[in-house]
């Protein structure tokens, strides 16, 4: 995992008449992303990052200033996830079921009772300088890779090779001896190996020639141009779109899945609204509804070698508010 810099000093501070508020406000952007880590889910870490600041409110007479401010409350945030998860199973992609490609003619069926994998839009960590930092190591593939770690163990690595805290100052977050959190994190590493996926490709990073394909994946769905879809996307290009436990696999399956199973029949009955999440080119799209084209999933792309990858298409309506997206356009 590539390291992220650290935000905040971690020498010893001395917490004098500033207010909690003053102390914190600026690390709610990158406490968000680490429970989102930790969760795989955006909407839960929205949730839990309130019960952070108010357990970390309600502590802060006792803070003492034995460890920087910025420690402190990733100790917190860590201890909230995890108590969060107990009991729960881990977040995956459709991909990460161990499943075969499904056959894009047979109809699709939701699974509502598992918890999916969720991306984090951009716009859900506020000030884009700030949000810039704090999604570098925050790939759509690499969370997933983590949902397959025990909750503790992926807690460690990511205090250890995600934030860089030592193993003294983890083991001190997760009230566990520094040896146990040393084999915590050799046993995570090893279960991540060497299949851990890359990070992909930002929106910000696109060349010129990879911001077009993004323009013409979205047209062309506006257009109802199944032809049009098929030739931004690569041969061998995957599909998914939890809560349906399917995943489709080529650019041709890919076709006939939007001509089967996608609602729209003509031009005009989808719109497009280019976004980010995780720091990846992504769109809102929305389907006609009479006179309003309400929100119908939110498309993330990983685009390769100036070729679409990877879909991932989330039909959570809480996600196009966390995108800053409207629930309908006009």
């Amino acid at each position: 995992m590539t390291q992220s810099r650290r935000t905040d000093e971690d020498s010893t501070m001395t917490v004098t008449d500033r207010s909690f508020e003053d102390l914190t406000a600026s690390m709610r952007a990158e406490l968000l992303v680490h429970c989102y880590r930790m969760l795989g889910s955006a909407t839960d870490a929205e949730d839990v990052l309130q019960e952070v600041y108010l357990r970390a409110w309600k502590a802060f007479h006792r803070f003492e200033g034995r460890s920087s401010v910025r420690t402190w409350m990733y100790k917190i945030a860590t201890n909230t996830c995890l108590t969060a998860l107990e009991g729960r199973s881990r977040r995956p992609l459709p991909t990460g079921l161990g499943t075969e490609s499904s056959d894009p003619r047979e109809p699709v069926v939701a699974d509502e009772e598992r918890l999916w994998l969720q991306p984090l839009p951009d716009a859900a960590l506020g000030d884009p300088l700030t949000a810039a930092v704090v999604r570098e190591t925050v790939g759509l593939a690499m969370v997933a890779a983590l949902q397959d770690l025990p909750a503790r163990q992926r807690a460690v690595l990511i205090l250890r090779d995600v934030l860089a805290f030592s193993a003294a100052e983890t083991a001190t977050a997760l009230d566990m001896s520094v040896a146990a959190a040393n084999s915590a994190l050799a046993r995570a590493r090893t279960t991540m190996g060497e299949g851990t996926p890359r990070e992909e490709r930002r929106a910000a990073e696109l060349t010129e020639r990879e911001r077009a394909v993004w323009a013409d994946f979205c047209t062309a769905f506006e257009q109802h141009d199944i032809e049009g879809v098929v030739s931004v996307l690569a041969a061998d290009a995957v599909w998914e779109m939890p809560p349906f436990p399917g995943w489709y696999l080529g650019a041709r399956e890919i076709g006939e899945l939007t001509r089967v199973q996608c609602p729209a029949v003509a031009p005009g009955d989808i719109k497009m609204l280019q976004t980010t999440c995780n720091g990846m080119p992504a769109a809102g799209m929305y389907m006609r509804d009479g006179d309003v084209w309400r929100s119908f999933q939110l498309d993330v792309l990983s685009i390769v070698d100036g070729e679409v990858a990877h879909v991932g298409a989330f039909f959570d309506p809480k996600l196009f508010a966390m995108a800053g997206l409207p629930v309908e356009v006009r």
